[in-house]
């Protein structure tokens, strides 16, 4: 590549920038460009999530009507996490809650947690001869409440099409902490469409509510936009697993995206299916507990997961990029 070029920018780079329009005013953004036909937007503002994604020209992620907002306009309660999630490849949920809004001894848990509002502190932005990195620290503390830590780090290497993102959660108080996270993967249209190809080969697969139960039978089917759609979450468990890989394959665009983790860490994934008009998506959401009730049910039900005072948690999530494989082997199509 240096005999061929002045500068590895002509291949890969990576661009910050500030915004200054709209809602995400003031905001940073942060573009990655892999020189594998990826292109990848960050949000260092929003805990370092990854929001627009492109491989070869195909957007990935899905992008909801809010935007991508500065974090300065979202309000710790209730179900306004909704006012300002922007959607994107990477949503991450957390870190003491995920689900439904609660509260507990008197303290709020929102709607899937505060960390995806939470600003990160930028640590390294570099591109070296192997891979463009990211990393930075992102802390949700409060005074006489949870001191968490989440170190991210975000690689893609040079001329490839995956992204790695690697995460490590430290209780950094002085007291044991609830600790549950959810990353809410986003994937949009054109690569979800009608014709689309689910694969999510998980142990077991049951329904979140009456509505997922409704559809239980055709939870892998992907159809086009539904006027009036009542979305649906389903539960995979993976315990015992090992690398798990669930993906989504558009045969028509020749596009297919992978994501893999780590069931050690993360036994469970809620797919969230959303086939309405104007909100069309499909989630693919790995998670360290099988739970969707909220803390305070998390708590009740004695599954609300632990991290004594200065222990750590890891987690590994890989999104792959790829051709299709649809007709490639004799399998196809959803499976659980």
């Amino acid at each position: 590549m240096r005999r061929r070029t002045g500068s590895l920018h002509q291949l890969a780079r990576i661009d910050q920038f500030d915004e200054t329009q709209g809602a995400a005013r003031g905001a940073r953004r942060i573009v990655l460009t892999s020189g594998g036909g990826l292109t990848v937007e960050l949000h260092p503002d929003r805990a370092l999530d990854i929001g627009a994604v492109a491989y070869r020209g195909v957007p990935i992620a899905w992008h909801s009507p809010t935007g991508f907002a500065d974090p300065g306009l979202t309000v710790d309660s209730g179900t306004e996490w909704l006012r300002t999630f922007g959607g994107g490849l990477l949503a991450t949920c957390g870190l003491d809650t995920y689900g439904p809004a609660s509260t507990v001894a008197g303290v709020e848990y929102p709607m899937h947690g505060r960390i995806g509002s939470t600003p990160s502190v930028v640590t390294r932005a570099q591109v070296t001869d192997a891979e463009l990195v990211v990393e930075a620290e992102v802390r949700q503390a409060s005074v006489f409440g949870d001191n968490l830590l989440l170190t991210r780090r975000i690689t893609l290497p040079l001329g490839g099409a995956s992204i790695v993102v690697e995460d490590r959660v430290t209780n950094e108080g002085s007291a044991a902490a609830g600790h549950m996270v959810l990353y809410h993967a986003n994937l949009g249209w054109p690569l979800l469409d009608d014709g689309s190809v689910l694969e999510v080969p998980s142990v077991s697969v049951s329904p979140r509510d009456a509505d997922a139960e409704h559809g239980l039978s055709q939870w892998f089917e992907i159809t086009g936009p539904v006027p009036g759609y009542a979305e649906q979450v389903f539960k995979h468990d993976f315990t015992g697993q090992g690398i798990a890989e669930v993906s989504l394959d558009n045969p028509t665009r020749d596009v297919r995206v992978a994501v893999r983790f780590d069931t050690a860490s993360l036994p469970a994934l809620h797919q969230w299916k959303m086939l309405g008009e104007g909100h069309y998506v499909l989630g693919l959401e790995p998670t360290n507990v099988d739970w969707s009730r909220g803390r305070a049910a998390a708590s009740e039900a004695g599954v609300l997961p632990m991290l004594a005072a200065g222990e750590s948690a890891d987690y590994r999530l890989e999104f792959h990029c790829g051709a299709s494989r649809v007709g490639s082997s004799p399998e196809s199509g959803g499976s659980a």
